[in-house]
C-alpha cells in the first residue's frame, strides 16, 4: 500500500471514527468533548488503532457502538441508545484480538480488542511492516 493510499485510509479512518462515536462539540465554553472509538463485540472491548494495513474478512456478527457520554451530564446524550455496525474478521487476526467495524468492508475501521496501553504483538507487526 503507497503512502497516499494510507493517508487516505487514516482520513477515512479519522472521519469514520468521529461519525460513528457520536460526540458534539460543547457550546459552553468549557472546551470540545472527545470521544475516542470503543466498540463492544462478544463481551469485548475495542479501540481503533490508525495506519494500519489489513483486510477484511468474513462477517462475524453485530458490534455495539456505546454514545459519547464526556459532554459533562447532558440529559440528551445520556438517552442517546447505543448504535449497532457490522464486525468483520480481519485477515491473520483472531476476533479476541482485533476486528474491523463498519457499515461495509470497504469503509472498516480496524479495532483492537483494548485490556490494556500495548498493542498485542500481531497487532505491532501490521504497524511495523513496510
Amino acid at each position: 500500500m503507497s503512502w497516499s493510499q494510507r493517508s487516505a485510509g487514516a482520513l477515512l479512518t479519522a472521519a469514520a471514527a468521529i461519525t460513528v462515536s457520536g460526540c458534539t462539540v460543547s457550546s459552553g465554553g468549557e472546551g470540545e468533548a472527545v470521544c475516542a472509538f470503543e466498540v463492544s463485540y462478544e463481551g469485548r472491548s475495542y479501540r481503533d488503532v490508525a495506519n494500519v494495513d489489513f483486510t477484511v474478512t468474513d462477517k462475524l456478527g453485530t458490534a455495539k457502538l456505546p454514545p459519547c457520554k464526556d459532554t459533562g451530564g447532558d440529559e440528551e446524550a445520556e438517552a442517546e441508545e447505543t448504535e449497532e455496525a457490522a464486525a468483520y474478521g480481519v485477515k491473520g487476526l483472531p476476533p479476541e484480538t482485533a476486528i474491523a467495524v463498519g457499515s461495509s468492508p470497504e469503509d472498516a475501521v480496524f479495532v483492537v480488542s483494548s485490556s490494556g496501553s500495548t498493542l498485542p504483538p500481531e497487532v505491532q507487526e501490521l504497524l511495523d511492516k513496510p
